[in-house]
């Protein structure tokens, strides 16, 4: 089962997707590539731009939101996905897409990045991976390599990196996907297969920094290596080498076991090479699923229109009056 959208009688192009604020991008940023994926896949699955939320932290990526027509939100440093999950909590019809930074996710919210895998919240999470905090002069993120100096860093970075691949399986989320910002097709491609996803779908895209990072590169991902005595292409595709991460049946302890392990042997794969895909996709009930069952009015009602009393008995759900009393002088 999948969450996918209804979609538009006349669905709208990708450019008319797009606002007519002017981007504060530097040239050649990555962020152009996942912002115009963002617009292309919502465009692609004839999603409602109204029925659409954007929710973004801050840093560069924070500027998402004002750069596609839909709904969206400018939040606080870290606190995109805590915004993001009370909108799908108040009005779970919405398509909530969350939008950060590798030092937004996976550094100051972090916190929340491994509470939303556990609850399985219904949305997609796209973080944009540079590996630096380019807003504020290009200090080392939580996924640049220990010892990695780029051009903005006085010494080599002296601390670990976090995997964010093996970060989002331990949590609990059951899409987990990587692509590249300047891979437009696949890009889009995995975008809507994240939307479709019902649960907690996260999709690292890697992309260039060409302001403070001049290790990776647009080259550098351009770039052919040897594998075997044969050059061939940095980055590439993990269904074209005979892998599939996606679970066929959640039931079997044994298949999950071994798609997890698999998962995890990828992410850590130590080569020169940059693999793009599907890591790990698994279906089990979502935290609105597991609240319908827990609160059967929500089968009725969404939060937001939940009526203040009992339709059956007209009595009030919640007594005031202890509250107002507080506040009597």
């Amino acid at each position: 089962m999948v969450s996918s959208p209804t979609p538009l009688k006349t669905p709208l192009k990708g450019s008319q997707l797009k606002s007519d604020i002017h981007s504060e991008w530097c040239p050649g940023c990555g962020d152009f590539g996942i912002t115009n994926s963002i617009q292309q896949a919502i465009a692609g699955l004839g999603m409602k731009p109204w029925e659409t939320f954007i929710v973004s932290g801050v840093g560069c990526s924070g500027k998402v939101p004002h750069y596609i027509h839909t709904y969206g939100m400018h939040t606080l440093h870290g606190r995109s996905l805590a915004f993001a999950q009370g909108a799908k909590l108040a009005n779970p019809n919405l398509h909530i897409i969350a939008a950060g930074g590798d030092g937004d996710g996976y550094g100051i919210g972090a916190g929340h990045f491994v509470h939303a895998g556990r609850r399985n919240m219904d949305m997609t999470y796209v973080v944009f991976n540079n590996e630096v905090y380019g807003l504020t002069k290009g200090q080392a993120s939580p996924t640049l390599a220990q010892g990695a100096q780029p051009k903005s860093l006085a010494l080599p970075n002296p601390t670990t990196a976090i995997n964010p691949v093996t970060l989002a399986l331990a949590c609990g989320y059951t899409f987990i996907a990587r692509s590249y910002a300047f891979d437009a097709k696949h890009l889009k491609e995995t975008i809507m297969k994240a939307i479709q996803h019902k649960g907690m779908a996260l999709i690292d895209v890697l992309q260039p920094c060409p302001t403070y990072n001049n290790i990776h590169t647009k080259d550098y991902f351009a770039e052919m290596v040897d594998v075997g005595g044969s050059q061939v292409p940095r980055v590439y595709y993990l269904e074209n080498e005979g892998y599939d991460g996606v679970v066929k049946n959640p039931n079997d302890i044994n298949e999950v076991n071994a798609k997890q392990a698999q998962c995890f042997e990828q992410a850590h794969k130590v080569e020169d090479r940059v693999a793009l895909g599907v890591y790990y996709q698994i279906e089990r009930p979502t935290f609105q699923d597991i609240l319908k069952k827990n609160i059967p009015l929500l089968n009725e009602f969404t939060p937001v229109e939940l009526p203040y009393y009992d339709p059956q008995t007209m009595i009030a759900n919640t007594d005031l009056s202890k509250a107002a009393a507080d506040f009597t002088i």
